[in-house]
């Protein structure tokens, strides 16, 4: 089973991973992973949203840093950003996990991947099977050809890729598309979690 081969890789390259075949047991384990007096991060994700972990972490009890909230101006947003990578525990989900154990990822404003390099002392990340893909490059044609046209649309984005619905490789000052980060090995100074479950989830 890929999720399976999946998790066993990510451990054999120093990660903690998880599989679970449904939301609620992922769910679980998260909740266990983050304490309930820890300050949460956020990276931007329709996987975290899509499981409600930020409703519930709140009615828990956690204080919870997030920036997807269309009320704020874009300087309070960009400060969020920032803040987020002072939390305890950094929330978030993965572009594509290899069968290599790797995690790749792309950004356009790059906090979030460098909130899961060097941020937060713990991250847990969450991400469907959908996420799985062979190796680096089927990874980077994810991303390319179904990640980023995706949040391209769901953005209301100018750019090339959310018109058509595929990679043009465009020059757009909107380009979300801008800093790819492949973790081949846990970074040696977090704590990671990698929980992968078996419902499609996210882009």
């Amino acid at each position: 089973m890929r999720a399976e081969a999946a998790v066993k890789a990510l451990r054999e390259n120093d990660f903690q991973a998880y599989y679970f075949p449904t939301r609620e047991g992922g769910i679980e384990k998260a909740l266990e992973l983050i304490e309930p007096s820890a300050v949460v991060g956020c990276g931007g994700s329709v996987t975290i949203r899509q499981l409600g972990l930020l409703d519930i972490l709140t009615e828990r009890g956690n204080t919870v840093i997030h920036h997807w909230r269309d009320d704020l101006p874009r300087e309070e947003i960009n400060r969020l950003r920032k803040e987020a990578m002072f939390a305890d525990v950094y929330l978030s989900s993965s572009n594509a996990i290899t069968l290599q154990g790797q995690l790749v990822n792309t950004d356009g404003v790059g906090n979030r991947v460098a909130a899961m390099i060097f941020g937060p002392p713990r991250v847990v990340l969450l991400a469907g099977y959908n996420k799985i893909v062979a190796d680096e490059e089927q990874a980077r044609e994810r991303i390319k050809n179904v990640a980023s046209p995706k949040n391209g649309i769901r953005f209301g984005s100018k750019t090339s890729c959310s018109q058509v619905g595929r990679c043009m490789d465009c020059n757009s000052t909107h380009r979300m598309c801008k800093a790819t980060v492949i973790l081949d090995r846990r970074p040696t100074l977090t704590d990671y979690h990698i929980i992968i479950i078996g419902e499609e989830l996210g882009y």
